[in-house]
């Protein structure tokens, strides 16, 4: 069934093939005017050669009478050459056609434009194309001879139909017509197979991405060709396995933080139930409840707040509060609010603390959040009897901190991935999946860094690097030569 055109299609037929149409019919139409001007010029140079020869054929009649000139040129015109081509006419000095080539009686109801001007012209030559009373088209020259006195002695008249040379040009022009008819259709038939290798795909993408945009991110474009299409379908194939990816993450994270939640809720929740039934009649149990409902609120607290945090990254509403901060104190801190936990867990936290470092400037509380959750990673990952190390340097104006550990490792298929939201290498053990995603975005807005190296089965190290008070300042207000320097290298 027929269906209308449209979309890149009808673009195409109303510009590009109306533009070719435009131009092809332009083309015939100036060629169909050159060839005729071509073929009536040639005609009308024979005509005015043939003119030419009366005044050598006739230069011996100046001072002959009228009579004479009409007897010599009736046996000029019986005995021309070439009087099958072109009709010949004698005109006497009144204007009237006395003979004619044809053998036919003179017809002086014919329009004869010609020897009027003739008449009128300083060298007795006139030329008219038109038609005549039947309707055939001519074009006719006449001569004007004259007598010593400048009186004329008559004329002769070539007339010649133009009828042949108009179906002659006829069959040039419908051949070149022709041809240009075959130039069309050979464009829109390989247009047509040239558009539609470009809209079937097309089409083809807009159901594939509809359906993954429904979700259904198995979706998949076959390329057929290996051009801009094929890497437009190749490319919206990797979409829909990132985007798989990102849902996938999502779902765990949604599973994972749902977990996280509900795990100090449980113990609260429990807690909360025994100190009610209760009551104050056992302390022990009471004091040992609160505790454990005070802790795992604060973990509640925390994971609210690392969500909170997410969130305005993810917004780029993250602010921080610049001041000069002694990083070697906080760093200290956070390890020292792990100790406990790892001799509980029974793992080693090792803290290598330098002699000194130079101060800092950045923010106090995200800086200390990028520590804790480095430091929390790392014990989480790390087994029984494992060991988590801790050191800090410093090293052309750059602070380095380095949490090591010998726990389970990352492989290498993961490694690249591990600063991405959402993203957990291992699933089985507690977490968001956030917290090293925030920590990076933390040392991005400080200017620095955080690096993850990690070998799967011998253990991960992340490095922090910040600059040091000085080089920052350094960067933001540089010496007037130095920045001379820099911005005449």
């Amino acid at each position: 069934m027929f269906q209308p055109v449209h979309g890149i299609t009808k673009r195409w037929l109303l510009n590009s093939l109306g533009i070719i149409l435009l131009i092809l019919v332009t083309l015939i139409v100036a060629f169909s005017f050159a060839v005729q001007s071509y073929v009536y010029n040639m005609i009308q140079s024979t005509i005015n050669g043939r003119a030419g020869e009366l005044t050598n054929v006739f230069s011996g009649y100046r001072n002959s009478t009228a009579q004479d000139f009409v007897n010599a040129a009736r046996g000029y015109v019986e005995n021309a050459s070439g009087k099958e081509l072109m009709e010949m006419m004698v005109i006497d000095s009144a204007g009237n056609v006395v003979v004619t080539s044809t053998g036919f009686p003179p017809d002086s109801s014919q329009p004869m434009p010609d020897y009027r001007q003739a008449l009128s012209s300083a060298d007795g030559t006139g030329a008219w194309t038109g038609k005549l009373t039947s309707g055939e088209k001519v074009t006719a020259v006449t001569r004007v001879i004259r007598g010593r006195s400048g009186l004329p002695l008559g004329a002769v008249r070539y007339v010649v139909s133009l009828e042949k040379a108009d179906r002659q040009v006829g069959v040039v022009v419908g051949a070149f017509s022709g041809a240009g008819a075959l130039i069309v259709l050979f464009i829109v038939v390989s247009s047509f197979y040239f558009i539609r290798s470009i809209v079937t795909p097309i089409r083809e993408i807009g159901v594939i991405a509809k359906r993954i945009a429904q979700g259904d991110f198995d979706a998949r474009i076959a390329p057929v060709n290996h051009d801009e299409i094929g890497q437009l379908c190749e490319t919206i194939n990797e979409m829909a396995v990132e985007l798989g990816a990102a849902e996938k993450m999502k779902n765990d994270f949604i599973s994972s933080i749902s977990h996280e939640l509900r795990t100090p809720l449980t113990a609260i929740k429990g807690w909360a139930e025994t100190m009610q039934e209760l009551g104050a009649g056992d302390p022990d149990t009471f004091h040992k409840g609160m505790g454990v409902i005070i802790r795992e609120s604060e973990r509640l607290s925390g994971i609210v707040e690392e969500l909170l945090d997410f969130s305005r990254m993810q917004s780029g509403r993250m602010t921080l509060t610049m001041d000069r901060i002694d990083i070697l104190a906080e760093l200290g801190e956070a390890v020292y609010l792990f100790t406990d936990r790892a001799a509980a867990e029974g793992k080693y936290l090792l803290y290598e603390e330098p002699a000194m470092l130079s101060p800092v400037l950045g923010d106090i509380n995200r800086l200390r959040q990028v520590f804790i959750n480095v430091i929390d990673n790392a014990l989480k990952y790390t087994s029984e009897g494992g060991t988590v190390r801790v050191s800090a340097s410093e090293e052309n104006g750059l602070i380095h901190v380095v949490i090591s550990d010998n726990g389970c490792g990352i492989p290498a298929e993961h490694l690249p991935h591990v600063k991405k939201k959402f993203y957990k290498a291992n699933q089985t053990v507690r977490g968001s999946g956030i917290g090293l995603a925030l920590a990076d975005e933390i040392m991005t807005l400080h200017n620095g860094r955080l690096d993850v190296e990690s070998q799967e089965g011998v253990g991960t190290a992340v490095t922090i690097t910040i600059p040091a008070l000085e080089k920052r300042l350094e960067r933001l207000n540089p010496p007037a030569g130095r920045a001379d320097t820099e911005r005449n290298p």
